[in-house]
């Protein structure tokens, strides 16, 4: 395996890392409506492909609490959140003013349980970056996050709630520096948005340029103020192989990361790169998109692995499946086993797929006209950009338990892939849930290495996340 620029130690630690799972078994009950493109049931076959390949068993499998307002509302503004909140199919014509205020219409549609479903891939996020910033795990993993479009007053691409920046804002009570990478064929238009005038977090964009939704992301698209150069963008064509993709990816990150140093990543994972994307128009393999996973976890910097698009939903699965491989540092066999939802990947049925022989549209002087121009912008950045001391914000607070609620859930039972704390009450809905902090089971010694940590980063940067970097984002 390449290393990156901070190389991995050799032997057994080089390949092992503590990963948390976040999986809410209701994901996939979600329906955006008929012929729509975007399918949250890839995350149940997703699930299901994991749970027999054995990969459950190697890592924490964990209930995502849901986002509540205050939580959203660190980065969304709080009328969108209060209309998210409320608006249903049935009220929605009643909110015809408010639907076109929000962009909430064809792409973005109102259904049963949006707002829930808003809370759960969010709240995964966000219980990710929790884990890592406790030095609870190494890795998290959200497949039900990665929603990059969405602004502070608008919901755009299929995407309502930016679970990354939220998630972001709150790796940054930790750490200095987050770098936000993002290989989903679509610019990552909301998070590079939010963070386009600061220092502090690095966003990396790798995606289709031209006619092609969100029209963003041009190569000269580089940040404002003092987030100038802070901003990558790689412009890309369509056909773009696994060659020609890290032909780009692994200089670029690995500059990335020797100037910018980040505390923690952020990787979006959306897998409408892959070859025959029902909307994409690109040529990777699942292993070429895999490769950028591999990399990005050869530098053992904390790292949060999140969903993003990919509408061939049979493709999705493989491809976060063997992802979450290449997280545990497990190879797994190309012959899928026997699951629910088997003829879905037929008549191969095997997790790779071959890519396609479309035209690569990349030539060979664009990809070094690209290269050139953005290791140049890189070279133009201080290292390691320090940080004025400031008062840390709390971290977010914890769900507390309901303690009117008394009624078992009967859909727990002892065949659960869930983990579940013995030791704390249930909670006002009606599952289960892990907190994603500090372990209950022993609060004094997690006490005192949180707080230990947190003393440290308040005394060496005094970070200060407050959303007065996102309020009013630059286009």
């Amino acid at each position: 395996m390449e290393t990156g620029g901070n190389s991995l130690t050799s032997g057994a630690d080089a390949v092992k890392r503590k990963v948390c799972y976040f999986y809410d078994p209701e994901v996939g009950n979600y329906y955006y409506g008929q012929g729509h493109p975007m399918k949250p049931h890839r995350m149940r076959m997703t699930h299901c492909l994991l749970a027999h390949y054995g990969l459950l068993q190697h890592m924490q499998v964990v209930k995502p609490f849901p986002a509540k307002d205050r939580d959203l509302c660190r980065f969304h503004a709080d009328d969108y959140v209060n209309f998210l909140r409320t608006v249903t199919p049935e009220s929605q014509q009643d909110n015809l003013q408010q639907l076109k205020r929000f962009n909430v219409g064809e792409d973005c549609p109102v259904f049963d349980g949006l707002y829930n479903f808003c809370q759960t891939y969010a709240g995964g996020s966000v219980g990710g970056a929790l884990k890592l910033n406790h030095g609870l795990c190494d890795i998290a993993i959200n497949w039900s996050g990665g929603l990059h479009h969405a602004k502070k007053c608008e919901a755009s691409g299929f995407c309502y709630v930016n679970d990354i920046v939220l998630a972001i804002l709150e790796l940054l009570k930790m750490h200095q520096r987050v770098l936000y990478v993002d290989i989903d064929i679509h610019h990552g238009d909301g998070v590079e948005e939010a963070f386009y005038t600061t220092d502090r977090v690095m966003t990396v964009s790798f995606h289709k340029f031209g006619d092609y939704f969100p029209g963003t992301g041009d190569i000269c698209d580089i940040g404002y103020s003092k987030g100038k150069y802070y901003a990558l963008n790689v412009p890309l064509d369509d056909g773009i192989d696994d060659w020609s993709y890290q032909y780009l990816f692994k200089p670029i990150i690995r500059k990335v990361m020797e100037v910018f140093n980040p505390g923690a990543v952020v990787l979006q994972c959306g897998a409408d790169s892959l070859s025959g994307d029902r909307l994409g128009c690109f040529n990777l393999s699942i292993k070429g998109h895999g490769e950028c996973v591999k990399f990005m976890r050869s530098f053992n910097v904390p790292l949060l692995l999140l969903g993003g698009g990919g509408y061939t939903i049979r493709n999705v699965a493989r491809c976060w499946c063997y992802e979450t491989g290449v997280a545990l540092g497990m190879e797994i066999d190309n012959k899928m086993p026997q699951h629910e939802y088997y003829e879905y990947f037929g008549p191969e049925y095997t997790l790779h797929v071959s890519p396609s022989n479309m035209e690569n549209k990349n030539t060979r002087p664009l990809l070094e006209a690209i290269r050139t121009k953005l290791l140049d912008n890189l070279s133009k950045l201080p290292h390691s950009p320090s940080v004025q001391f400031q008062e840390r914000p709390p971290d977010t607070e914890l769900p507390e338990a309901d303690e009117d609620q008394d009624d078992a859930d009967e859909r727990w039972n002892s065949d659960s892939d869930m983990d579940i704390d013995e030791d704390r009450k249930l909670i006002p809905r009606r599952v289960r849930r892990e907190v994603t902090g500090p372990n209950m089971k022993n609060p004094e010694v997690q006490k005192g290495k949180v707080e230990q940590a947190r003393g440290s980063v308040t005394a060496e940067t005094g970070v200060d996340v407050s959303p007065m970097y996102i309020d009013e984002p630059t286009a």
